[in-house]
């Protein structure tokens, strides 16, 4: 009697050779991600101590880190702001979302997927990094209209990056990280609502924005892990 022999289960349609065997682009594209956040979340303490007015993170918004000029600013909300780290904040901003930028692009079909799903996912994304570069390159009380249309890509277009990142194709390797994709999206959305509508529900208008603004850092920053692991994962 002849032994029958195994089939192994045809791989989805949206699972790459570059999926199963490992990206060495979407690793550099990780690291590139873990060096736009890391250093941006850890330089904006270091311009807030040198404030000799108390900056608040419950009330303050980010922008006030990047502003060159000291004063009260902002009618709607009225506050004295003088960052005299300026200069620093301005260059992270910039740097921050050229590394996101590059991060995308260094990122591939491995880690996005095919099709339409994932190509409007990066192109939200690339606008959300290109944003970050506008706001570094014009501060709020430089040019307040163009500062404002780049915070909106940022709390807009960003959110809904994460939003279809969501949706992206199954087999893709930030599709294994859906749950927390969702999670990140709902919460981020949820901030970036209540911030624009100026509702307040007792966390501060400026803790409002970074949940808002920071969703897709920490997206990010889970994205890349988990590149990481796949390729420790593929080790033999």
């Amino acid at each position: 009697m002849h032994a029958q022999p195994t089939t192994q289960p045809a791989p989805h349609p949206d699972v790459t050779a570059e999926t199963r065997a490992g990206d060495p682009r979407g690793r550099l594209g990780a690291a590139v991600w873990i060096l736009a956040v890391v250093p941006f979340l850890a330089v904006q303490p270091a311009v807030g101590a040198a404030w000799r007015t108390p900056y608040s993170w419950v009330r303050n918004n980010i922008s006030d880190l990047g502003n060159v000029h000291c004063g009260i600013w902002d009618a709607s909300r009225p506050r004295y702001v003088c960052s005299p780290l300026h200069d620093l904040m301005n260059a992270a901003f910039a740097a921050h979302g050229a590394l996101l930028l590059a991060g995308v692009l260094l990122t591939g079909r491995a880690c996005w997927g095919r099709g339409a799903r994932a190509l409007t996912t990066r192109i939200l994304f690339l606008i959300s990094a290109a944003a970050w570069v506008l706001v570094g390159f014009v501060p709020a009380d430089v040019d307040e209209n163009l500062h404002v249309l780049g915070a909106l890509c940022i709390m807009g277009v960003g959110n809904a990056a994460l939003l279809c990142a969501a949706f992206l194709p199954r087999g893709a390797l930030f599709a294994a990280i859906r749950p927390a994709t969702f999670a990140l999206a709902l919460l981020a959305l949820t901030a970036a609502a209540l911030f624009f509508t100026r509702h307040d529900p007792g966390l501060g208008m400026g803790t409002l924005e970074r949940l808002a603004a920071f969703g897709t850092d920490a997206w990010v920053l889970v994205a890349a892990v988990a590149v990481l692991r796949r390729r420790r994962a593929d080790r033999p």
